[in-house]
């Protein structure tokens, strides 16, 4: 299949459920699969995806980390006392686009937002993605797609992350009329969509956005059948969307206790997970004790749970422990957040609502089961049109 064009398709939070309630084009990509979801968030399964590497190798679970002696943001801590957290420097509009100036700034060129990050804080913590993951080197020392591309010396094209679903669309077919042969394809709007209209039901809006994916997807194919070229396409997701059934403020429990954050105790309060460090002697001990009331809807990972799902490292780099919430159950206020959303994701990889899909129009092979399988089939495909030469 050497002279085929090889397009995979990321379609952000498009989970099995809801791929499964829709038929989502079920006659046009029948072979179609539910994959486990990496644990974490997108910032998780995207470098896992772009890498098949789990985060306890890539680096990457929580944007942000408690990390002091690593931290970029040692210079913001000075403009705190003007942040207070009632101040309008803590409006969503005000943060994206202090979110902007600080990523300009300090150069990061990855996705960086501030979200609630309390500004005190900001200077004792450390930001996982400072660099484009799609980019050359962007992962370090970690091959990513784009370095097997290159080093592969493939004619390829990567979608812009940062453009808007019809952009990259109509980029990926003017990279088909270029003479690309390998295409991966990035849209992410339909996350946004399902955060604020989870299935079930399955919303007007949703089906809507979907309907818009087949219609775009029909084109890649006419394209192709313009070009006299057949098309392999395969859609892969990162995880599915978990409607929300209520919020607990674990935060607030925490911060009445004696301890001091950043002389006793750091943390981080994801959407759907608490990462505390311990500092002092006893603070382990007080934190179990302020969370052990919401162990009727969370738990503390296991260092075998931890190894399960990727993310166990001696060095405590995410945190000396996670507590993760049951699905459905969002940590508000959090450091993403001071309100909930309608969904979320982030929960156990086996939470039915978090699974995600690959769809093809060929077989899938039988080991593709989890989402950090992605790059071992990308990879063979790669190799399958364009050997590596020596």
């Amino acid at each position: 299949m050497k002279n085929d064009i090889e397009i995979f398709l990321f379609i952000d939070a498009l989970g099995w459920e809801l791929v499964d309630r829709t038929a989502f084009m079920a006659e046009e990509l029948p072979f179609r699969r539910r994959i486990e979801m990496q644990f974490g968030y997108s910032s998780t399964a995207i470098p896992t995806i772009l890498s098949g590497r789990p985060p306890a190798e890539h680096g990457h679970l929580g944007l942000f980390r408690f990390a002091p002696e690593s931290s970029p943001f040692r210079l913001l801590g000075k403009l705190s006392p003007l942040m207070r957290p009632r101040s309008l420097w803590n409006r969503g509009r005000v943060r994206h686009l202090l979110s902007r100036i600080i990523a300009r700034l300090y150069g990061f060129t990855g996705y960086f937002q501030l979200y609630q990050m309390p500004f005190a804080k900001l200077p004792l913590m450390d930001y996982c993605e400072k660099h484009d993951l799609f980019a050359p080197g962007g992962m370090g020392n970690v091959e990513n797609l784009r370095d097997l591309l290159a080093r592969h010396k493939s004619a390829y094209h990567i979608s812009d992350w940062r453009a808007g679903d019809t952009k990259n669309f109509e980029a990926a077919r003017q990279a088909l009329r270029q003479g690309k042969t390998f295409l991966f394809v990035y849209t992410a709007e339909l996350d946004a969509l399902l955060h604020r209209y989870p299935a079930p039901p399955v919303a007007d809006v949703i089906r809507a956005k979907l309907n818009w994916y087949a219609q775009e997807i029909g084109t890649l194919f006419e394209t192709c059948r313009e070009l006299k070229k057949t098309l392999r396409l395969t859609v892969i997701s990162d995880h599915g969307m978990t409607p929300l059934t209520r919020t607990v403020d674990l935060k607030s429990a925490v911060e009445k206790t004696p301890l001091v954050f950043g002389r006793d105790y750091g943390a981080c309060y994801d959407s759907t997970m608490f990462r505390p460090t311990f500092l002092a002697p006893g603070a382990e001990k007080v934190i179990r004790e302020a969370v052990k009331p919401f162990e009727t809807c969370g738990h503390w990972l296991t260092e075998d749970e931890e190894k399960h799902y990727g993310i166990y490292r001696a060095d405590r780099m995410f945190g000396d422990a996670v507590f993760l919430m049951d699905p459905g159950i969002q940590i508000v206020p959090s450091d993403m957040g001071s309100a909930p959303l309608n969904g979320m994701h982030g929960f156990a990889p086996e939470d039915k609502d978090s699974q995600a899909v690959i769809l093809s129009n060929d077989e899938i092979p039988d080991r593709i089961r989890r989402v950090a399988d992605y790059f071992g089939l990308m990879k063979e495909r790669i190799e399958e049109k364009e050997p590596e030469r020596p």
